[in-house]
């Protein structure tokens, strides 16, 4: 319990008012993206109330393991910083004596999810009970108090210096949870034209499903469990989004949870109609027919890439007996000879190009085949294995392996059935 002028308050009394409660505002640095599979490095935390810090908590943490290399060039934390450092079991007493009580304190994170995550994920594995924090996370606020015109995006990086905030975030635990507190308090200010006054309203405000979300539940309805594409509709039946799942349903039903804050997603829904499904065999078969959709359809609230020249793309070789590769920029694709991308990078255009080798006979070797090297060629393991029929040594005629050639051409072209 804590007294605000005289009066013994709790979490669960209404009409908290936002400047009379603690809040601590954490931030973590750590070995990886998953508490299952990497550790705290660094705990940062700011004990504010009332605008005012009133005070702070840090310390670096021994992962027990080693840092990968990319995550020290991130941070700039060593494995020679953290040799010494406590254990996270050593860490975890003072940090819960610093939050305070749970009836009386509010965590606050950037991306919460992440850093409560791993919080509780250490607490358990030491033994302890993690105290039930009512949580709150600045970047969901955000993307509920902003507007893509004020800024492009709400990360830390982006967020700290609209807000003015004193500290750039540097993947520093203290420095992000000092910055978070600046991005914190701008958006107090811009609460008050919501209706948001007390602590139960942002809460209320940041867990709340807009009336397009509720009123459009009905668009769930006969969605397949399956792999494929979901397309949102709008009023004339023109596409708004265009996206890919290995679970169609629970991908869509996410779009209408209080978890959903991106304001264009929750702009799209408003406007959506109905939701077209479209099933495939494979999740891979799915993003490449999704690239083909988002080229033809041009769909308002898919994001394009800035940089096409710079992607991966999968395409037929223009020869006789065509065969998958990769190639970088988008230049020498051509729409007969069949095409896929843009991909993030080339291991993906590989899966992608293993997607395709399982469901066709088109041959994976790199020769070129002429009459001279057929004379010469010998087959390969994959012809014993049935998975090619040996263009290379004349066993397949190119009418032949052109038939298996124009089936990937249009399941590149997304019009396989």
């Amino acid at each position: 319990m804590e007294k605000v002028n005289g009066h013994q308050i709790a979490i669960d009394e209404l009409g908290i008012d936002l400047k009379d409660a603690t809040f601590v505002v954490v931030d973590l640095e750590t070995t990886g993206g998953s508490p299952d599979s990497a550790e705290i490095t660094e705990i940062g935390a700011v004990k504010i109330r009332g605008g005012i810090v009133i005070g702070e908590f840090q310390t670096l943490v021994n992962p027990g393991s080693e840092i990968p290399p990319f995550i020290t060039v991130l941070t700039g934390i060593t494995d020679a910083m953290v040799c010494e450092a406590p254990k996270i079991d050593e860490v975890l007493p003072s940090f819960f004596e610093f939050l305070g009580s749970e009836s009386t304190t509010f965590l606050v994170a950037h991306n919460a999810p992440f850093d409560i995550s791993f919080l509780r994920a250490a607490t358990i594995r030491s033994k302890r009970i993690w105290p039930k924090y009512r949580v709150l996370d600045t970047a969901k606020i955000a993307r509920r108090v902003l507007t893509r015109d004020e800024v492009p995006n709400n990360k830390l990086a982006t967020l700290a210096p609209y807000f003015g905030a004193e500290i750039t975030p540097n993947h520093r635990a203290l420095d992000d949870a000092k910055a978070t507190v600046d991005v914190l308090h701008g958006l107090f200010e811009r609460l008050g034209s919501f209706g948001v006054t007390t602590v139960e309203d942002l809460i209320d405000f940041s867990q709340r499903l807009t009336p397009a979300q509720q009123a459009k539940r009905h668009l769930l309805q006969g969605l397949p469990k399956s792999p494929g594409l979901y397309i949102f509709r709008g009023p004339d039946d023109e596409a708004l989004y265009v996206g890919v799942s290995k679970n169609i349903a629970s991908r869509v039903r996410s779009y209408f949870s209080n978890s959903e804050a991106r304001s264009r997603v929750l702009e799209m829904i408003a406007i959506a109609e109905r939701i077209e499904t479209i099933v495939t065999p494979t999740v891979t078969e799915a993003e490449i027919r999704e690239i083909r959709l988002i080229k033809n359809l041009k769909p308002r609230y898919n994001r394009r890439s800035k940089f096409p020249e710079k992607k991966v793309w999968l395409r037929l070789s223009d020869e006789n007996f065509p065969r998958l590769v990769t190639t970088r920029g988008f230049h020498s694709l051509s729409d007969d000879a069949g095409w896929a991308g843009p991909f993030s990078g080339i291991e993906e255009a590989e899966d992608a190009k293993s997607a395709i080798y399982e469901v066709s006979m088109l041959r994976q070797c790199t020769i070129s085949i002429t009459t001279r090297s057929i004379k010469f060629a010998s087959p390969c393991a994959l012809f014993e294995m049935k998975k090619c029929e040996a263009p290379c040594v004349g066993a397949q005629s190119s009418d032949s392996y052109a038939s298996v050639s124009l089936q990937v051409r249009e399941l590149l072209h997304g019009n396989a059935s």
